[in-house]
């Protein structure tokens, strides 16, 4: 998946454009695209959270329910926006690469 740093980050550009104490660097957008096209392709195998093992699409609905949480409260120097958009990113590409390939039975 390359060339969705610009996806990702332009939501909190836009957000965030005149705060000039504001502050985004890493790769945790990309990461959550990856994870999350590989949940859209196995939603049901396990993924290990601090070793435990939960399925693939709880986590990514707890995930989701967490970084939009953690997002509005703030405080914490952290960007969920791009973890979240990051995320959809990567379904959206997923998805897009299923139709031009004609997989769409995959899911």
């Amino acid at each position: 998946m390359r060339g969705e740093g610009p996806f990702i980050l332009l939501p909190t550009h836009l957000h965030h454009r005149r705060d000039t104490r504001f502050y985004s660097l890493g790769a945790s957008g990309a990461v959550s695209a990856m994870l999350f096209a590989y949940i859209l392709l196995r939603p049901w195998s396990l993924i290990f959270v601090f070793f435990v093992p939960v399925p693939a699409i709880a986590f990514a609905v707890l995930y989701i329910i967490y970084s939009f949480r953690a997002q509005r409260r703030g405080g914490d120097n952290i960007n969920h926006s791009a973890h979240l958009w990051g995320g959809g990113w990567g379904v959206a590409f997923m998805l897009l690469l299923m139709a031009l390939n004609g997989m769409e039975g995959v899911i």
